[in-house]
């Protein structure tokens, strides 16, 4: 499998390479990405976007240890423009950006954990 959104070399080099650690990691972020998108998708439709704003700058942390690293420039854009409140007709596509990358990643990150325990 290609890799095109997941680059390992980020997770590899924070885990020493050890296995186990990189495991404990990915499942971390995939534990958080509905929840990033649940929350994301709710305070968008309740016009929280300051809020909004701040589960952006989260959900970008946990996408630069996958090394997404176009998803976290994404994210740092719409965290900006959600905490002012400005370009609110681009977070509808924000979030759905976010949303196709993540599953993306979540295939990559576990092709290349399969592969390599």
């Amino acid at each position: 499998m290609e890799y095109t959104s997941f680059n390992p070399d980020y997770l590899t080099n924070i885990t020493g390479g050890d296995i186990e650690t990189m495991e404990e990691i990915a499942g971390i972020f995939i534990n958080q990405i509905p929840e990033f998108l649940s929350g994301m998708k709710d305070l968008l439709s309740q016009e929280k976007y300051y809020e909004l704003g701040l589960l952006a700058h989260k959900a970008k942390g946990s996408v630069t240890v996958m090394g997404m690293d176009e998803t976290a420039r994404m994210l740092k854009e719409f965290e900006l423009q959600a905490k002012e409140g400005v370009q609110k007709e681009k977070y509808v596509d924000y979030i759905a950006r976010f949303e196709t990358d993540a599953s993306r990643v979540i295939l990559e990150v576990k092709d290349y954990l399969s592969k390599n325990r």
